[in-house]
């Protein structure tokens, strides 16, 4: 890993090239009489190439937030534009579009399926992509170029991670949106997934969002977005970042 390159000056952003455009989003949960208001008006913007951590405890709208950008989850009221349409007018159709060609997830558990190889894994998703890379391929960029032909219970916690960072990145997504992908895993295991999602944004200029608790993993963003009982609370800058190696918790 070359260091070199993660420890520079952060990415400079043009108002002009936003990925992500989001305007007064609200997200209202109701379950039965109870009313939850899981976001307060969001705005925030995304931009190309950078690598975004979102921080907040539980209940803080983090993972809310991601899945209406990703399209999984609908809003209440406000915008999410992603390179100007608006998803959150899309119809089911559309969102499935978008999602399927577009956006790539990472989940806290790898939801692989256990009857197939890591490559068979991988091939799932590139079957149905318009411009997928080779399985073999995204499973290298992993590290797991030794690991083609091995089933998800013959793999680590942190491979099966892995193998489902190559599946989401095999259909060249522009956006990598990932909701704690190191939340099951021990720290030694957790930064070599962190190392295989900062090369995959350094090599393939993925946008990368990571949602977490976990502040250490602050250090490798550019932009570090602190969310709060529904809204943001600050946005920082990271003007020197820290490689996956330098982070510990």
């Amino acid at each position: 890993m070359n260091n070199a390159h993660i420890q520079q000056a952060n990415l400079s952003f043009s108002q002009d090239d936003v990925i992500f455009k989001v305007v007064g989003l609200t997200k209202i949960y109701r379950m039965g009489e109870v009313t939850v208001q899981a976001l307060r008006g969001v705005n925030l913007e995304i931009y190309p190439r950078e690598i975004i951590v979102m921080l907040g405890p539980s209940g803080s709208g983090k993972s809310t937030l991601l899945n209406i950008i990703g399209g999984l989850d609908t809003a209440t009221s406000g915008q999410v534009i992603y390179r100007g349409k608006e998803i959150t007018a899309a119809t089911e159709h559309e969102l499935t579009e978008y999602r399927r060609f577009h956006v790539g997830f990472v989940f806290q558990f790898y939801n692989l399926i256990p009857s197939l190889t890591a490559h068979e894994n991988v091939a799932v998703v590139t079957d149905i992509a318009k411009r997928p890379m080779k399985p073999e391929d995204a499973l290298t960029l992993v590290g797991l170029s030794e690991r083609l032909d091995h089933f998800p219970s013959q793999l680590s916690g942190g491979e099966q991670q892995r193998v489902a960072i190559a599946r989401a990145i095999s259909k060249n997504p522009e956006v990598l949106l990932c909701d704690e992908p190191t939340g099951a895993l021990d720290s030694a295991t957790g930064i070599v997934v962190l190392e295989a999602l900062e090369r995959v944004n350094r090599e393939l200029g993925t946008t990368t969002v990571i949602i977490t608790h976990n502040v250490d993993i602050a250090g490798m963003a550019d932009r570090v977005v602190h969310l709060s009982n529904g809204i943001i609370s600050e946005i920082a800058r990271n003007i020197v970042k820290k490689s996956p190696r330098e982070i510990r918790w």
